[in-house]
């Protein structure tokens, strides 16, 4: 089995094709990276995105609570992660009382 590499200078991902959008990613994240965006053309009428991926800690839970497997954070051999900030913080937790969805 092989391994997936990261996109250059890019700590998340996510590969749209196989997500199904139930925001268990978005819910999962300590540091407000994930956010629910609007996309018309999905069923759920909305979609992933890393919104602040600048702010990845490179914790990982979001790849290991994803049930489809359409997350996929960068090693740590090959991106310098972020430390984990108040404002972080308090993104995460605006973002989750806000449904998910990106401020």
């Amino acid at each position: 089995m092989s391994t997936i590499n990261a996109p250059k200078d890019t700590p998340v991902w996510v590969n749209i094709a196989r997500c199904k959008a139930c925001d268990l990613c978005v819910s999962m994240c300590p540091a407000g990276v994930l956010a629910m965006v609007p996309a018309p053309n999905s069923v759920q009428g909305s979609m992933i995105s890393v919104v602040n991926p600048e702010s990845c800690i490179g914790c990982r839970d979001c790849e290991l609570h994803c049930p489809d497997f359409a997350i996929y954070v960068a090693e740590k051999s090959e991106f310098k992660f972020a430390k984990l900030t108040e404002d972080a913080k308090v993104r995460a937790e605006a973002i989750r009382n806000n449904n998910f969805r990106k401020l």
